[in-house]
């Protein structure tokens, strides 16, 4: 007894090296630092992150990027530049991530852009619209997934452009990408229809609408027409508002991401109908690419997806294409195999544009309608990315006079 004792003490004190060993020859995880407005805007960066975990399961579960598990540190920026700069910081400096990817407003977006550049850590801006972050303050180590407000814009300006209505009312947040879409659906309605003319702009203060005093003023303006790109509360406050006051009987309204699960769910059956929109039929897309994730996001979740969970889910996927295709997790590296990087999408395949570091990822065009009591995105039409983006000659122009 004795002798098999010893025997048994010493096969296990001659495991224990083998066993440290193996312990100290795991992989280190790649890490992407992640930024969203979590606690400020949840109806969208709650999906989001459920995308992004969901794109790590599943890289990881396929044996991780270069042979290394995927380890993403998420951080909230509270919805505020200032406080985006200092999760940067942290992220880059006490986690050492060289890769970023996240936030959703777009002020917010255009300083963690800046700053990422800085320290020459790549970032994948995956919801700000504003344009600026691919054209006017674009830099080498900045991409953006979703299209902007250019984009959107364009798909929404020429179905405006077929309406019987020339005097346009407009209604938009005071930031940059309030700013950003109005400028662009001007410029481009315009372009289509010479004959139109925008008789009243009401510019209500993010997640800061009075929305009486601004139905009233747009009603007083009595246009044929509006154009809205309030989302969130700001949206739910006017939409309530309008329809209490009438102010859309008897006249179009094209609005800009309202046809988006997120921003319909709050409203409920008080959704307006008719609305020319963009969004995401999240219910009714069955493509074969879409129906796997959706499957898959339900299984997880339990749950449908929303707009922020695509979002999510093929930003942390494109992260993983380009660091296997550059064999490592430098921004450098990573950055050089962004440029032109093609992946698949639950909307399909897109493609990072060299020019200007902006996906060819679309979006939705249609009308918005209430089914059992719930919204819905009807009679939609899938627009690509790279039918209305500009072309490399005028990207790269727009990058050259801005000094990037």
């Amino acid at each position: 007894m004795q002798r098999r004792s010893l025997l048994r003490a010493g096969a296990a004190a001659a495991a224990m090296p083998l066993v440290s060993r193996a312990a100290r020859a795991a992989p280190d995880p790649i890490v992407i630092g992640d930024l969203n407005s979590y606690s400020a805007l949840p109806a969208f960066t709650r999906p989001y992150r459920k995308g992004w975990k969901l794109a790590q399961a599943e890289i990881n579960d396929a044996g991780g990027v270069l042979g290394r598990p995927v380890e993403v540190v998420s951080r909230d920026d509270g919805g505020a530049p200032g406080q985006a700069v200092t999760v940067v910081n942290e992220l880059i400096r006490r986690h050492g991530a060289e890769l970023l990817m996240g936030t959703l407003l777009s002020n917010v977006g255009l300083a963690v852009a800046d700053t990422a550049a800085q320290r020459r850590s790549l970032f994948l801006a995956a919801e700000p619209l504003t344009d600026a972050l691919a054209w006017s303050q674009g830099n080498p180590y900045t991409f953006r997934l979703r299209p902007g407000t250019y984009v959107q814009a364009a798909m929404l300006a020429e179905r405006a452009a077929k309406l019987d209505a020339k005097r346009w009312a407009i209604v938009a947040p005071n930031y940059e990408y309030g700013q950003s879409a109005v400028k662009a659906f001007k410029r481009l309605l315009r372009a289509a229809r010479p004959d139109v003319d925008f008789v009243a702009e009401q510019w209500p203060p993010l997640f800061g609408i009075e929305a009486g005093s601004v139905t009233q003023a747009v009603a007083s303006a009595d246009p044929d027409a509006i154009f809205n790109v309030t989302f969130s509360t700001d949206l739910v406050k006017f939409a309530r508002e309008g329809q209490l006051r009438g102010v859309f009987e008897g006249r179009d309204v094209v609005s800009m991401l309202t046809g988006e699960p997120e921003w319909m769910q709050p409203l409920g059956a008080d959704l307006p109908e008719g609305w020319i929109v963009t969004g995401y039929p999240w219910d009714t897309l069955d493509t074969e690419a879409h129906t796997r994730f959706r499957d898959a996001y339900r299984a997880r979740f339990d749950e449908h997806p929303y707009m922020g969970s695509v979002v999510g889910y093929t930003a942390l996927h494109a992260l993983a294409k380009a660091i296997e295709q550059a064999g490592e997790a430098g921004a450098d590296a990573v950055a050089a195999q962004m440029r032109g990087l093609s992946l698949d999408s639950p909307f399909g395949g897109i493609r990072f544009r060299s020019v200007d570091q902006q996906s060819t990822m679309g979006t939705f065009v249609g009308e918005t309608a209430v089914r059992d009591g719930r919204g819905a995105l009807v009679d939609w039409t899938y627009k690509p990315g790279e039918a209305y983006l500009p072309s490399d000659d005028t990207a790269a122009e727009w990058r050259t006079a801005a000094g990037n």
